[in-house]
Formats: structure tokens, C-alpha cells, sequence
């Protein structure tokens, strides 16, 4: 019966997912699902992009794949760690990139989108007025969901591990990040996402025999030293602290 493991957020960091796939291997994984935020990060894009594409994953796309393709002479100019990925892809990668879907739906019970099915930049599960991640309601959830009735939604963007059951039946599940457990974003307001582990997390999902849907949480160790000496060489010491800390500064 078919296996899945869930990915999310990467973000370039190309030891965490070796670690992450070769774990999902071993517990007879049979397809991958990639739901974005690839290749953005100071570690290694070329390297992650490369070995994804041996990996032959199902892969939609996130809100930072586009701002890698999307990226302006300004954006470039400003942001050493966007001259950093782009100088490392290359060319292939971002048509790759401008290709993939916003959204997918994997099969008859499992819809995957990265943010919301309407928007890349909003929180599925989360609210974040607060400056720290809150779960939302379930009628927030459902209304964010705009009619998409799968029993079974994947999303990401968030970072953060979580299984919802909602009033609906469906189960909305985030697996957490592969590469990245900690950061601080400024948009839409000032807020920190952070999951006090170094470990990367991923999930499987498996129908059972009953109909029933086995979720599981993975935490995985990986060469995070490799990873914090590539973050360390591009002069983002805030990526080296969320690497080895999962915290935010």
C-alpha cells in the first residue's frame, strides 16, 4: 500500500533532506511530497535542486520559490543571500521553479498547497498578531480552506508540526520544516516561529486497511554541522543560531 512522506520548507538546506529522505526510506516510504520553500537560503540551492530532482518527489511550489524567479535588480542588489542562490542555480532551477504548480491534488483523499489554497503568504493554522504562532479556529480554518472538501489537507509554510481535526472531518496536517526550525519574519506584522529542536521534521501518511489515515511525526538528526558552516560562510549568523538552536534570537 502506498507510503507517503510529507516535506516542507527546505530552505537549500540539502543535508537535512538527505537525512530526512534516507529516514523516510528506511520506514518503506514510497512517494514523496514536496510542498515548497525549496531552495531559498544561504546554505546549498544548487545542491538541494539537484538532488531533488533525483529524488523525483511531487513538488508544488511556495512562497519563496517565487521570490527567488521573481526577484528584481533591487531585491538582488539588497539581499547578499539572494545574489548567494542565484549565482549558485543557475538557469535550470528557476524555470524549474516557475513551473511548478501552486496546488495540487495528490489523489481522491489528499489536497497540498503551501500557505492557503488561495494564498502563498497566509497561514493556513496559524494566526500571528501576537508576535508568536497561536492556532486558529476552526471556523477560521474552514473559511480559509474556501471550499476545498479533501479529507485529508497538507500544507506548510509555517514551520511548524501540527495535526488539526476540524468540525468537517478533514484533518489538516503541516509536517514542519525539513530545514529550517526557527526564523523571524516582519510580514504581515512582526512575528517568530520557532520549535526549540535542531532536528529536521517531516511526516508520513499511510491508509490503512480500516480507511483510516496513519499520520505520523518524524524528527530526524542530520550533518548540522555542514549546514551551520555553509550559513556561517554567507555571513548569516541569525540562519546559524536557528540551525542549532531552533530558536529565534
Amino acid at each position: 500500500m502506498e507510503k507517503f512522506a510529507v516535506l516542507s520548507d527546505i530552505h537549500s538546506n540539502v543535508f537535512a533532506l538527505k537525512a530526512v529522505v534516507d529516514d523516510a526510506k528506511s520506514k518503506g516510504v514510497t512517494t514523496f511530497i514536496n510542498l515548497g520553500d525549496i531552495l531559498y537560503g544561504p546554505i546549498a540551492p544548487r545542491e538541494t535542486y539537484d538532488y531533488l530532482l533525483s529524488l523525483d518527489a511531487i513538488t508544488i511550489s511556495g512562497n519563496q520559490d517565487r521570490q527567488i524567479y521573481e526577484a528584481t535588480e533591487a531585491d538582488i542588489i539588497s539581499n547578499p543571500t539572494m545574489q548567494f542562490i542565484l549565482n549558485d542555480l543557475g538557469k535550470s532551477p528557476l524555470l524549474w521553479m516557475q513551473q511548478l504548480p501552486f496546488d495540487l491534488q495528490i489523489n481522491a483523499d489528499i489536497y497540498a498547497c503551501h500557505g492557503t489554497p488561495s494564498d502563498d503568504l497566509v497561514y493556513l493554522l496559524e494566526e500571528i498578531s501576537s508576535g508568536r504562532a497561536e492556532l486558529r479556529s476552526d471556523s477560521e480554518i474552514i473559511e480559509l480552506l474556501n471550499g476545498v472538501s479533501s479529507p485529508v489537507i497538507i500544507c506548510g509554510h509555517t514551520h511548524t508540526p501540527r495535526c488539526v481535526e476540524l468540525s468537517t472531518g478533514q484533518i489538516v496536517i503541516n509536517p514542519g520544516s525539513v530545514g529550517l526550525q526557527a526564523y523571524s519574519d516582519d510580514q504581515p506584522s512582526v512575528h517568530s516561529m520557532q520549535n526549540h529542536s535542531s532536528k529536521a521534521s517531516y511526516v508520513t501518511l499511510q491508509k490503512k486497511a480500516d480507511k483510516q489515515w496513519e499520520i505520523v511525526f518524524h524528527k530526524v538528526d542530520y550533518d548540522l554541522q555542514s549546514a551551520i558552516n555553509a550559513a556561517k560562510s554567507q555571513g548569516r549568523d541569525d540562519w546559524v543560531h536557528f540551525l542549532s538552536t531552533g530558536r529565534c534570537l
